[in-house]
């Protein structure tokens, strides 16, 4: 019989298993990390063109695991997609430097701006992965979309002719796009590029039987590129997401806990019970109540994290509490966000409540709920500085809020021509600068406040008031009764 594991081996799993969990961006995915929720099964899908989520949901990781020959044929199983065995997969863009395949980030802006015509440029990347011998020759990409430019009917011909050729492989060209929120640092030229891509992927779609774009794209993003060309309404229909349920997380947590090298996290698997390895053991598969059962999670997150949110069931279960307080105003979850906050209870129950009975404190899951607000905000800077600037105005208020009381407070701090400044200083901003985009007018007010309901950064409450989740508003210091607060 196994023994059970103690609240110190629970604490070595935690800080093995997540101090990598939480930087998928710089560590390739890899099988023991592959997570699989049911709810991304339908983004996989071959003719679904457009996967729409924000930051840390998983753009970047299914991008990188279709790339993959190995991560996909375990898409293929788990997911029972057996066309992804018949994929030839190339990336089109992305995060990661090759130059052989797609512009870097600085030509891409140095082309646009020269006056390159976006759509002709994208139709060289297509060409270049169509192994099309005369574009492939030409090492400049400049010299590459000039040809396409030059060379029309030839550049139709090579589609047409892989098309028919992947028809008698019985396989599918699948071109994939990633990171394009840093195609340009001019949000109009960024989107004007965004919208020529999507314009490329719809005439394969429509076009070919065996031509596929797959486009990871900021929902915001989609919006605003989507309003440059007519058909792209078609689009719109097959655009698919990646949400993440609750349950969901708490099975990434347990698969991401399993899926260690170590005598604990063997163990850890034998108590829980029926985890099944891959034919090389390199993967191990949790049982379906530990990746989507709330009773098993929860009892299994008790063993962790103790029953409540303190001394008692009226602070709440840390099971609910944790995601809960973490999801936005969309009632979207990121992942990345909730193994963050993880990582830090583990570091901080460690430093601060070694003597605890559990290998997490509820008051270091509060204190990395905390740090999680603190990088949701800075990357809502990054993607939208001007939501960073609305919201930071209303620091020392309390919500939920009356819309009236939130007008009068953006304009007694001159926000309209904050944000007016902020957009005049972007449209003169050099290409070092990070792509900077506004708001649709910054002085319709109620406009602005639907603009932050939309992107999740606010809700809305009865009787014409509006909310934020805690995600947002802990680091801002904006106070909620009977919320969370920040740490001094």
């Amino acid at each position: 019989m196994t023994e059970p594991i103690q609240t110190g081996e629970y604490r070595d799993l935690l800080s093995e298993a997540l101090d990598e969990a939480v930087d998928a961006d710089t560590s390739p995915p890899t099988p023991n990390t592959l997570f699989m929720p049911d709810s991304h099964r339908t983004a996989l899908y071959v003719d679904n063109t457009v996967v729409l989520g924000g930051r840390g949901v998983g753009k970047t990781f299914w991008y990188r695991s279709l790339l993959d020959d190995r991560l996909r044929a375990y898409a293929a199983e788990e997911y029972r997609i057996n066309r992804l065995n018949r994929l030839t997969v190339s990336p089109g863009h992305g995060a990661d430097m090759d130059s052989a395949r797609y512009p870097s980030r600085m030509l891409l802006s140095r082309l646009i701006d020269d006056g390159t015509d976006p759509y002709t440029l994208w139709y060289a990347v297509l060409l270049t992965a169509l192994g099309q011998p005369e574009v492939c020759a030409l090492t400049d990409w400049r010299d590459r979309a000039a040809w396409v430019h030059s060379h029309p009917g030839p550049a139709q011909l090579t589609v047409e002719r892989a098309d028919l050729e992947a028809n008698g492989e019985n396989t599918v060209r699948l071109l994939l796009f990633d990171a394009l929120e840093h195609l340009h640092p001019q949000p109009a030229e960024r989107d004007r590029m965004v919208a020529a891509l999507l314009r490329l992927a719809l005439e394969m779609r429509i076009g070919t039987r065996n031509i596929r774009f797959k486009v990871f794209l900021r929902p915001d993003m989609f919006r605003n590129a989507t309003l440059l060309f007519p058909d792209a309404s078609k689009l719109a229909g097959t655009a698919t997401d990646l949400p993440w349920a609750p349950v969901n997380l708490y099975g990434l947590f347990f698969h991401t806990l399993g899926n260690q090298d170590s005598e604990i996290a063997r163990r850890f698997r034998t108590v829980t019970g029926g985890w099944q390895p891959d034919s090389d053991s390199l993967r191990y598969t949790p049982p379906s109540d530990v990746s989507g059962d709330r009773k098993v999670q929860a009892d299994l997150f008790t063993r962790i994290a103790g029953p409540y949110m303190g001394s008692n069931f009226r602070k709440g279960s840390t099971y609910s509490w944790l995601p809960n307080h973490l999801m936005d105003g969309k009632e979207v979850i990121s992942p990345r966000s909730f193994l963050k906050t993880l990582a830090v209870a583990a570091a901080v129950t460690r430093d601060e409540y070694a003597t605890h009975d559990r290998a997490l404190h509820y008051e270091a899951i509060q204190k990395g709920v905390q740090k999680a607000s603190e990088v949701r905000v800075r990357e809502a800077a990054e993607d939208l500085p001007w939501t960073a600037r609305a919201v930071t105005l209303l620091k020392g208020l309390q919500v939920p809020i009356g819309r009236n009381w939130v007008r009068h407070h953006w304009t007694e701090a001159g926000l309209p021509d904050l944000l007016r400044e902020d957009m005049a200083r972007s449209a003169t901003a050099g290409d070092q600068q990070e792509p900077r985009t506004g708001p649709r007018d910054p002085d319709d007010l109620d406009g602005l406040i639907n603009e932050l309901v939309d992107l999740g950064l606010m809700s809305e409450r009865s009787e014409n008031r509006v909310d934020m989740p805690d995600i947002f508003r802990l680091y801002l210091g904006i106070g909620r009764l009977g919320g969370v607060r920040k740490a001094p």
